[in-house]
């Protein structure tokens, strides 16, 4: 037959939800490449998924129910057929919840798929059956919640507008990992004349973009916009007419918050020298649209809301938000693209359940009771190596009295703690519909190519699952494609205006958001340096969870070029790029514990230990540790990787994780 080519979409955890072309023949993806007519996208692939078709058709891929035949964690399953599978979990949880309570189930997902429908399918059947819910928090709710403290729920800036910038600052965020098309817009206004500032914990790949770069220690990065702050002030370079127009609370916080944030205070704290900071303040304040790209990393410290918080504000004293090309950019704001009320559907809980963080997983696991988890279902999702504190979650995860359930591709760490396994298709294999969370596009997908094996969609199965435990609701009977009809019937302001033809051919269309320069969707309708729903009114510095620690090393759990946290670990290629579970040492730091690099040497602190092989570099600064990607444990070299370090405490606002926020030290293995 011949090769045909479709359209199709990145499904992963990535900002810019990618536009695919994939040649298909005989059924099978051959090739995989970027959709030049993607509005923003524009035909760029990352090398990820340059050959995604390797993914999809990975000699890995799971292609039909098992049944654990071994002991939990040995990998050992023996094939069965979908209906019993389904009649296994069905008369397991119909006796958990007559003798536990429906909230003795919990269901566990994330960002495995970032369709709309295939992500949340789950959701309705869960609230149905009444089980505990999850607080899906891992990312970045504190980077939210830090935003939204200032800004309300005014749209952030189109990302496009970065062209129209003098001066760029990418803040805690290795755009060259994770926002590749963002990156192409910062070399293309370099070109036009603007400036590039890299501020981050290390020299991360994307400080080859940077005019300057500035390591700062880590959780410090709320001390340093202060001190920017303190510097406008008190050396006239603030816009005071913006400010008495548009901004609420700046004299207040001039006067009780500022004065204590001198350029020394703060170089104390940020390692940062204080003519550096004033040089950054000078530049700043001179440039015509400074334009600052806030990466998540720098939220996920016990102190992460805040830290957006007062880096938001620093684009108010300069009237940065009444330019274009300027401001402070997070992401996009999409969340009322579609109506999502009905694709969740908490109107379908009989009553309101508990809610368990997925941060806490281990501790549900392990300690949680009234009542105990009976049972996890885990769905595009691989908590066993995603998760804070690995070595509490499969600790939970080796109970002989949960009942495990896990729809995955691929037997990932946490399907071989399952008692039975469930085939996932792969994005290519089913309809959805997509949003982005770095750019203003939607797109909807159908499926390419016939199911791998007895490969099934999420929301088949909760549909055969509903069926089995005798749910009637109409959405547990609709196709994925005829409920996303029904979804795009329902108007929304976001898109009004889009070209409905474009989405039926699977083509990416813009959304029409309004980002206007003067208007400030607040209680005020001003920028919101005070803000008296808070718990604090007024921005300040916080301290991380470690600062008190008695380990000398703070440890970076940072993105990988060649892997998305625990995804692509199936991919021999890609590992291969990686090498080896690295961590990165700064020279003296390894010269003082008499470490050799390419050395095998372990990390520990009080969750765990776990072994890396180490790689000295000059990137890293002093009292800092790296550990880029996370492994499978298949292919790590011991038994535990780099979140068996991790704790499970959580951020300041919004019950986010605190990745960024740990210590450790290492010693020769």
């Amino acid at each position: 037959m011949p090769i045909t080519t479709h359209r199709s979409v990145c499904p992963y955890d990535c900002p810019d939800t990618c536009g695919l072309l994939v040649d298909v023949e005989n059924g099978r993806a051959v090739k995989v490449s970027g959709d030049p007519d993607h509005p923003y996208t524009r035909g760029l692939l990352c090398g990820k998924m340059q050959h995604y078709e390797k993914t999809v058709h990975s000699e890995r891929r799971l292609l039909t129910p098992l049944l654990r035949s071994g002991a939990k964690g040995s990998g050992e399953f023996v094939p069965i057929s979908w209906d019993e599978a389904v009649k296994r979990i069905t008369d397991k949880w119909k006796e958990i919840i007559a003798s536990f309570g429906a909230e003795a189930i919990l269901p566990y997902s994330y960002a495995g798929t970032m369709g709309v429908v295939q992500r949340n399918s789950g959701h309705p059947f869960f609230h149905r059956l009444g089980a505990s819910r999850l607080d899906r928090t891992i990312c970045s709710p504190a980077k939210g919640a830090g935003w939204k403290a200032v800004m309300g729920d005014t749209p952030t800036v189109d990302p496009d507008e970065v062209l129209e910038s003098d001066l760029i600052i990418l803040w805690g965020i290795n755009a060259a990992a994770t926002s590749i098309h963002f990156m192409q817009r910062v070399n293309e206004a370099k070109k036009r004349g603007a400036k590039v500032w890299l501020i981050d914990t290390y020299r991360t790949p994307t400080a080859a973009v940077a005019d300057r770069v500035f390591l700062i220690r880590p959780g410090s990065d709320g001390a340093l916009a202060l001190a920017l702050m303190n510097y406008l002030s008190r050396n006239g370079l603030v816009d005071s007419d913006y400010i008495s127009e548009k901004v609420l609370g700046f004299d207040q916080f001039n006067s009780e918050i500022l004065p204590q944030w001198t350029t020394q205070a703060a170089s104390g704290i940020t390692g940062i020298a204080a003519e550096d900071i004033e040089s950054m303040a000078r530049s700043y304040a001179a440039a015509k649209a400074p334009f600052i790209r806030l990466g998540s990393g720098l939220s996920r410290y016990g102190n992460g809301a805040m830290t957006v918080r007062t880096i938001a504000c620093l684009p108010a004293l300069v009237g940065a938000y009444g330019k274009l090309g300027a401001g402070c950019f997070p992401d996009t704001s999409t969340g009322t693209a579609f109506a999502m009320g009905r694709v969740t559907r908490e109107d379908l809980m009989p009553a309101p359940t508990r809610i368990i963080n997925m941060n806490r997983l281990g501790e549900a696991l392990n300690r949680l009771d009234s009542p105990p988890v009976k049972s996890l279902y885990v769905y595009h999702s691989n908590p066993a190596a995603i998760t804070p504190d690995q070595n509490s979650v499969i600790a939970g995860l080796l109970r002989d009295d949960l009942f495990t359930v896990v729809h995955e591709r691929f037997m990932t760490d946490t399907a071989k703690y399952a008692d039975l396994v469930l085939p996932a298709t792969s994005s290519l294999e089913h309809s959805d519909i997509y949003r982005a969370y770095g750019t203003y596009c939607i797109q909807r997908v159908k499926g390419i190519i016939p199911p791998i094996g007895q490969s099934r969609p999420n929301k088949e199965v909760f549909s055969l699952l509903a069926e089995a435990m005798g749910f009637e609701e109409d959405i547990f009977r609709q196709s994925c494609d005829g409920f996303i009809d029904q979804l795009l019937l329902v108007p929304s302001p976001l898109r009004e205006g889009t070209d409905s033809t474009r989405l039926e051919e699977n083509r990416a269309v813009r959304l029409q958001v309004n980002t206007g320069l003067g208007s400030f969707l607040t209680p005020s309708g001003r920028i919101e340096i005070l803000n008296s729903a808070e718990k604090e009114p007024l921005p300040r510095f916080l301290p991380t969870h470690e600062e008190s620690s008695d380990l000398p090393l703070c440890l970076m759990t940072a993105p990988s070029l060649h892997s998305l946290n625990a995804s692509f670990y199936e991919r021999d290629d890609l590992r291969a790029k990686q090498e080896k579970m690295y961590l990165l040492m700064n020279p003296y730091d390894a010269a003082d514990r008499n470490l050799v690099d390419g050395e095998m040497v372990t990390a520990w602190n009080s969750l765990g230990e776990v072994p890396f092989f180490l790689k000295v570099s000059e990137g890293v600064q002093r009292g800092v540790a790296v550990a880029e990607g996370v492994w499978w444990l298949e292919f790590a070299p011991g038994e535990r990787s780099v979140n068996a370090l991790v704790s499970q405490r959580l951020t300041d606002q919004g019950g986010g994780s605190t990745f960024y926020d740990n210590r450790i030290d290492v010693r020769k293995r």
